[in-house]
């Protein structure tokens, strides 16, 4: 049996071996591993200015962006010695050494492991219980234009600025855009997302037809700010992180000067190396000034006083202190949106062939919806996410409007 391929390159001081280093990753453009590799090492620079020194989740795409993926937050026990870990805490009380990288070679290593992404924590190695940066992750629901997303992180730039932030924007990589503020490093993971929440509701109440607080799928509508991410334990794309799209899409930092003009098509594996080469990144200066939190904080203060208390945390958390009820509207009110689920799988397309099949029983209902009456919900597990799909039937006429079935598929992981 022939030896398995592999391909030793010299990063720095550091020799990091390559395997397979002409597996497909991507099949559309043909990218192969060694293409990502390549491309992280000429990014180096700003990919560790966004992800660097940080603990990093790892997310694995050991056949490619076609492949099963799957989180794992403990470093490999078979590493170089090189590569530094440091232990982390997570909210359900167990403890793993994750990944720290600090160089471009730390970054080919991960690349080499099949990490298509990169996904670091809002804080310092140095200090695991102190944020040093406020994330506000802009999402929108389906049916929501990126013109939208921009119109709303426009307006996040206006809220920032008036609360004395520096905010430096990228797109998500996807549909969204990520807005990151570097802070002092003095206030907790709990005081971050308190910010972050009074933030988010300060932004909904100046653009209430575009943008929204709310947790709870069923209630939003136009682009969320997603509060939560502050949360202990979230992690997000880093700048230049690439994302398992079709086409290698990145993570792509901006000047506010260029974000209403751009598309997150626009940043791939093969554009962003020669754009980072002409250009340099344009978040250079971030680590230049460390914002205050005490006008947000004073903020999420006056919104308590007002009656808005704490938000919904994600499932896994315990419940917060002053957290309202953690059920979903529609089971709690009388008046609730009708939402029927359709299905649950472990790959999105296999329950969003399910939808199909349910949109084809029931053609009629379908006419009424709106699109953001279908909730594709990513259902984040131990080690990987799963997908449930269900609609909200509130546009449908009562007689038109489908009773719940059986799930198709119903492939929970278990």
């Amino acid at each position: 049996m022939a030896a398995a391929e592999k391909e030793i390159l010299k990063v720095g001081s550091r020799e990091v071996a390559i395997s397979n280093p002409r597996k497909v990753l991507f099949p559309e453009p043909g990218y192969t591993k060694l293409d990502l590799v390549l491309y992280y090492l000429a990014v180096a620079e700003g990919a560790l200015r966004g992800s660097g020194g940080r603990p990093n989740m790892l997310v694995r795409y050991p056949d490619g962006v076609k492949g099963e993926f799957f989180y794992q937050k403990r470093a490999p026990e078979s590493r170089p010695e090189w590569v530094e870990v440091v232990p982390i805490r997570f909210p359900s009380g167990r403890m793993a050494d994750e990944v720290v990288p600090r160089t471009a070679a730390d970054l080919a290593w991960l690349a080499n492991l099949g990490c298509i992404e990169l996904h670091p924590h809002p804080v310092r190695a140095e200090d695991l219980d102190h944020p040093d940066e406020l994330r506000v992750d802009l999402d929108p629901v389906p049916g929501v234009p990126w013109k939208q997303v921009q119109q709303v992180a426009a307006i996040v730039h206006e809220a920032l600025e008036e609360h004395g932030l520096c905010g430096w924007p990228k797109t998500s990589g996807k549909r969204g855009i990520h807005v990151y503020v570097r802070i002092q490093k003095k206030w907790t993971y709990d005081q971050v997302r308190r910010a972050a929440l009074a933030l988010a509701r300060d932004v909904e109440r100046r653009a209430p037809s575009l943008a929204t607080s709310k947790w709870w799928k069923e209630e939003r509508q136009g682009v969320f700010i997603d509060y939560n991410q502050n949360a202990r334990d979230r992690t997000i794309a880093g700048a230049y992180s690439v994302r398992p799209t079709p086409n290698a899409q990145v993570s792509a930092p901006l000047g506010w000067d260029e974000a209403d003009r751009v598309e997150p098509a626009d940043f791939t594996i093969a554009t962003m190396a020669k754009r980072f080469a002409k250009l340099g990144d344009p978040h250079q200066d971030i680590n230049r000034r460390a914002c205050s939190l005490a006008k947000l904080l004073e903020l999420s203060e006056r919104h308590e006083r007002e009656g808005l208390g704490d938000a919904p945390w994600p499932p896994q958390y315990r419940k917060g202190a002053g957290e309202p009820p953690r059920v979903q509207p529609s089971k709690r009110r009388a008046s609730a949106k009708p939402l029927v689920e359709i299905g649950r799988a472990q790959k999105q397309e296999d329950a969003l062939a399910g939808l199909e099949r349910w949109k084809e029983r029931h053609a009629k209902a379908v006419e009424h919806l709106e699109p953001a009456d279908v909730l594709v919900d990513a259902m984040r597990g131990r080690y990987r996410t799963w997908w449930r799909i269900r609609v909200n039937l509130e546009h449908v006429p009562e007689k038109l409007r489908p009773a719940q079935e059986p799930l198709d598929p119903d492939d929970e992981p278990r």
